[in-house]
């Protein structure tokens, strides 16, 4: 299971549980969903060990702890619209390459709903593209490579 099923899992047996993420990527998306589904902090393994200590401590006695560099990117992602799961769905089938035509007959939608979902996506995305869309939502972790 992934991070924020692991924290949903954790926080539903044990609601006082105070989860703290530990991991490499800094992706605004990943600190928002962890944030937004119960973790109290997230920690960047590169991060100074001071920094991990006083976060650790801070989460133990209660306190949701964000470190600043952390914080900034929540507040970047904050910022921007919140996609609904079928934006997101279209916006990983993009891709991975997927014409209109497939996106649609994959997800039993016409072609001109498909193009709908991309009017709306760049808006929310501020691209002008199909390709602007893509770098930007991976590069912010909206979606993953497989």
């Amino acid at each position: 299971m992934g991070g924020v099923e692991a924290i949903m899992a954790i926080r539903k047996d044990f609601p006082n549980a105070k989860v703290i993420v530990i991991t490499t990527y800094d992706w605004d998306e990943d600190i928002y969903r962890a944030v937004r589904f119960g973790a109290m902090s997230y920690i960047l393994k590169d991060m100074s060990i001071n920094e991990i200590v006083t976060t650790i401590r801070a989460v133990h006695r209660g306190e949701q702890k964000l470190p600043p560099q952390v914080a900034k990117l929540l507040e970047t992602r904050l910022e921007r619209k919140e996609l609904t799961g079928r934006e997101t769905e279209v916006l990983q089938m993009l891709a991975k390459g997927m014409s209109n035509k497939e996106i649609g007959v994959a997800l039993c939608l016409s072609e001109a709903t498909i193009k709908s979902h991309f009017v709306t996506l760049f808006k929310k995305l501020g691209v002008a593209d199909r390709t602007q869309a893509v770098i930007l939502a991976i590069r912010h972790g909206i979606i993953h490579l497989e």
